[in-house]
């Protein structure tokens, strides 16, 4: 009997296509289905074609294979004629793939008929069996939060009377920048995010932050950014951005360094402002703004880079200002780069700048050829310092050591990452002054100061005290003889 209202065969109803789909997968999981799949795939690997007969014909969607129908056909007759009485049959042909005999019925006939036929014939099959469970997706907890997770309880209009609380002891109740300390306080806010709380709440426009604006602006970050970082990306960054770049930074450090008490003896040096905060920002943050230096980098450190490295260096490998091919410059943001790089080899950062510089062909991996290109120099200095170095074979067999490649003879980024030694093997390769100083330090030491990786402060931090004191050092002198 048909059911006039059916709904369109082009667009199954979620409960009917539910129903198919469980009809198709206890029909693939059949026995004799799987048998019939077995055998056409067994004529494809032989390489027989399937012919797929869609003629006119009442014999429309059959398949041609009727050689190996029959094979099929045996099979089922046999395993239903083995079966005991009273057991299940097999169901019927419908549920196999459709045959070119006669005999077998079509899966889906011109007018549709046969497919009905088939769900029915099944669906007494089937009906014992557990409903197909609804979507999951209702019992599965947020997992994802951009800005942080909300916190429970959180008594928003308890800190807005903080707030407000400190607004009321300034002038009609305006906040200037000097003021922004207290206020950084009341919002349980880091002191130096002064500034950027200021700026955030129209201050620098005006020179002033009123209660009203200020509170309304607070009031909308608790409600939309649950956690330090977030708050700390959504004061700093434009309007409609949800990532910093580095001039976002300015106001941020500059605020730093007018008030901060280490950073006193830089008020007098204004000049020298632009410079050390693009050294900072650059050093958390790839930056875009650009100083030129005029500098000799074969120069630095007594000459102990290579000059093969120092020509990497400017062939744009790792430099982001493309005026550099033109006059052979460095702008300031690429030379600071090139020394947080080189005084600091240990950190991930540095790893991957040193590996671009060594990877001459850029296929991820250093060869054993890019390797003895940059020893060779090496070898040239030391055989100047009247020391006979060590044979390329041999020094590769070290460096083989110590970094444990997991491709044998082939060294790559995640290799070196891993190895926690890789400072050792970029200085070895065109270091010369850094190289010596390890060969000369105690092995058990080198492998001791690796284990105990993180427990002091970095390279980069040592580098910039004895940098310091030696500054002081010279000034101290150049005052004793001015005074003299």
């Amino acid at each position: 009997m048909e059911v006039n209202n059916m709904p369109s065969p082009q667009v199954l109803q979620p409960v009917l296509k539910m129903k198919v789909d469980e009809l198709f997968l206890n029909w693939l999981s059949e026995p004799t289905t799987q048998t019939i799949l077995k055998d056409y795939l067994g004529l494809i690997k032989s390489g027989q074609s399937i012919d797929l007969g869609l003629g006119d014909t009442k014999d429309k969607r059959s398949m041609t294979f009727n050689e190996n129908n029959n094979v099929a056909s045996k099979r089922i007759l046999t395993e239903r004629s083995s079966a005991p009485l009273g057991a299940p049959s097999s169901p019927p042909s419908t549920h196999t793939l459709p045959s070119g005999s006669s005999g077998n019925a079509r899966v889906v006939g011109p007018n549709g008929r046969a497919l009905r036929r088939s769900v029915s014939t099944k669906k007494a099959q089937v009906k014992s069996e557990a409903p197909v469970p609804t979507a999951l997706s209702e019992s599965i907890p947020k997992f994802y939060f951009p800005r942080g997770r909300p916190k429970a309880n959180l008594n928003i209009d308890g800190l807005i009377a903080k707030i407000e609380k400190i607004f009321s002891q300034f002038p009609n109740e305006r906040a200037t920048i000097e003021d922004m300390g207290k206020v950084a306080k009341a919002c349980e806010c880091p002191l130096y995010w002064k500034a950027p709380l200021f700026n955030s709440a129209g201050g620098d426009r005006t020179g002033f932050v009123s209660v009203h604006k200020f509170v309304a602006m607070w009031r909308k970050m608790l409600q939309t950014c649950h956690d330090d970082v977030s708050k700390f990306v959504h004061l700093l960054a434009k309007p409609g951005c949800n990532y910093l770049e580095q001039e976002d930074f300015i106001p941020f450090l500059q605020d730093v360094v007018n008030s901060h008490a280490g950073l006193a003896f830089l008020k007098e040096a204004s000049d020298f402002h632009s410079r050390y905060i693009t050294t900072v920002s650059h050093y958390t943050y790839h930056t875009k703004r650009y100083f030129e230096v005029s500098v000799d980098l074969a120069r630095h450190n007594d000459q102990a880079i290579s000059h093969k490295m120092i020509e990497r260096i400017f062939s744009g490998t790792v430099t982001r200002d493309r005026r550099l091919r033109k006059d052979g410059r460095l702008s300031y943001a690429d030379f600071v780069w090139f020394l947080i790089s080189e005084e600091d080899k240990k950190t991930d950062t540095s790893i991957e700048y040193w590996f671009r510089c060594m990877d001459l062909d850029g296929d991820g991996v250093l060869s054993m050829y890019e390797l003895e290109y940059f020893y060779e120099e090496q070898c040239v200095k030391l055989e100047t310092m009247a020391i006979e170095p060590l044979p390329f074979e041999d020094c590769l067999c070290q460096m083989l050591d110590l970094v444990k490649p997991e491709v044998e003879g082939k060294i790559t980024l995640r290799d070196l990452k891993q190895c926690k030694l890789s400072h050792i093997f970029y200085d070895t390769f065109f270091n010369i002054e850094k190289y010596l100083d390890h060969e000369q330090k105690d092995p058990f030491s080198v492998v001791r100061e690796a284990e105990t990786e993180g427990q002091e402060i970095s390279d980069w931090e040592k580098y910039a005290a004895e940098e310091y004191d030696i500054l002081v050092a010279e000034e101290t002198t150049t005052d004793q003889y001015n005074d003299g």
